[in-house]
């Protein structure tokens, strides 16, 4: 054995250790380093397939029996995200990836601990940060003097070093300088996350101490091909997870306002706001029915809840955009309206359920308070949408999309613009007793179909 290499197995454990970085960079990818990733989500189970493949020594934690199970079988809960099926069943396989439902297991073995479970908000708008409490909790019941923990869920500014820290401090044997904690944001999209991981971006990596951040930057250089970004604590990296959120919220907001105009300045919006962002000091979004998602409607109130300092700005986008969905059904009635056809009573068909095109996430979704509007109007309400299996969030009735030309709607409304629908035809929905009278498009996907019905589309208004 040459001194490089014994060197790199007597390293175990990153923060505080003696051996030079490059030393440490090896252990950590030889294996020598065991990691345990808490939480198997849509972004969990990427993250600890990345892990695995560069260090070949991950247990993943999850409390679902049946995702554990799935994982073991060297199989993968998470559809349509490329290359990581394959992935997970050759990691697996090879040995480089384990799943268990004990998560206290999970953390007696591991030396490195990376956190990535929900932190969603309570009916009221709280933040809610009871699974990350619980997590944290299992943790320490494991942690060992050089253990890392990296937090990548997104929190409120000052959750890592006021709740994860002390918690863990408060609940192990460890003292502060003995362990290390940083956040470390997870930066990825549903559909592309292992790109995301492995290096679309660099990493923003803030600790609670600067050996933290030394030791939680040694991990992600290993991961991430593009690099990391350390900031000067824990705190700022989670302000810079919320503040991206926060930018696309605000100017999603701006958009729908403007794009609310249309009508009254008898222009198309879009085409206006496409002209002003060829300015180079000019990004605005597009409107749209509404923003959902798991984060960007959510992120706003880590900020307006928890703090004092007032934030009028972000609480009247998160109303704009929590607006959209009531001024799409308007749009609806408005239209009918003209056809001379009351909306109680009528039929109408939601085309997208989803929050996002080929995305199979429904969590505050458009749709859900447009069909529920729909329906309170009276109006029979069905849901197309061929990424779900259940509709329960919906008041719709579920159709699959070949039904659609013999539902006889009155109205057809396109929230969530999935490449199934670029086949619909439009000329036979069109043709005879099954003819829409109103179409709504309200993502500007519909405009070279060949649509006879009044069509009114968000931002550029009516085109019929």
């Amino acid at each position: 054995m040459t001194d490089s290499e014994g060197s790199q197995a007597e390293v175990e454990a990153l923060y505080g250790s003696y051996a030079d970085e490059n030393t440490q960079r090896e252990a950590f990818s030889s294996g020598n380093v065991p990691v345990a990733v808490y939480g198997l989500g849509k972004m969990g189970l990427p993250l600890a397939s990345v892990f695995a493949e560069t260090s070949g020594n991950v247990i993943g934690a999850d409390i679902d029996p049946d995702v554990v199970a799935t994982i073991q079988d060297g199989g993968c809960h998470i559809k349509r995200e490329p290359g990581l099926e394959a992935l997970v069943d050759e990691l697996v396989s090879a040995g480089g990836l384990r799943a268990t439902t004990d998560p206290r297991s999970a953390a007696q073995e591991a030396s490195v601990h990376v956190v990535i479970v929900p932190t969603p908000i309570t009916e009221e708008k709280e933040p809610d940060l009871a699974i990350l409490d619980t997590v944290v909790s299992d943790i320490a019941t494991g942690l060992d003097e050089g253990d890392l923990v990296l937090v990548e869920c997104t929190v409120p500014p000052k959750t890592t070093k006021h709740r994860v820290f002390k918690r863990l401090k408060s609940e192990s044997d460890l003292s502060r300088g003995e362990f290390g904690v940083a956040f470390c944001p997870e930066r990825t999209s549903s559909g592309r996350a292992l790109e995301d991981i492995r290096g679309a971006y660099p990493k923003v990596v803030g600790g609670v101490d600067t050996e933290s951040t030394r030791a939680a930057s040694v991990v992600y250089s290993q991961i991430n091909a593009e690099g990391v970004l350390t900031v000067s604590d824990s705190t700022t990296a989670e302000a810079v997870k919320v503040f991206e959120g926060l930018y696309r919220d605000v100017n999603i907001a701006l958009a729908n306002e403007l794009g609310r105009f249309t009508d009254e300045l008898g222009i198309d919006v879009r085409e206006a706001i496409d002209t002003a962002n060829t300015q180079p000091f000019c990004d605005i979004h597009e409107p749209g029915p509404g923003v959902g998602g798991h984060c960007i409607p959510y992120y706003p109130y880590f900020l307006i809840k928890p703090f004092e300092t007032p934030s009028p700005l972000l609480s009247t986008a998160r109303e704009v955009n929590d607006s959209m969905p009531e001024f799409t059904v308007s749009n609806v009635r408005e239209g009918l309206e003209k056809e001379g056809i009351p909306v109680e009573g009528s039929t109408v068909a939601i085309l997208g359920l989803t929050y996002r095109p080929g995305v199979e996430e429904t969590r505050a979704s458009p749709s859900i308070p447009i069909s529920r509007e729909l329906s309170e109007l009276g109006a029979d309400v069905y849901g197309v949408d061929p990424l779900l299996e259940t509709f329960e969030a919906f008041d719709a009735q579920p159709i699959a999309l070949e039904e659609l030309y013999e539902l006889n709607a009155d109205a057809v409304v396109l929230v969530t613009p999935h490449e199934e629908f670029e086949t619909i035809r439009w000329k036979e929905l069109d043709s005879g007793e099954n003819s829409p009278s109103v179409v709504i498009d309200g993502r500007a996907t519909l405009k070279d179909a060949e649509i006879e019905a009044r069509c009114y589309t968000i931002g550029t208004g009516e085109s019929n």
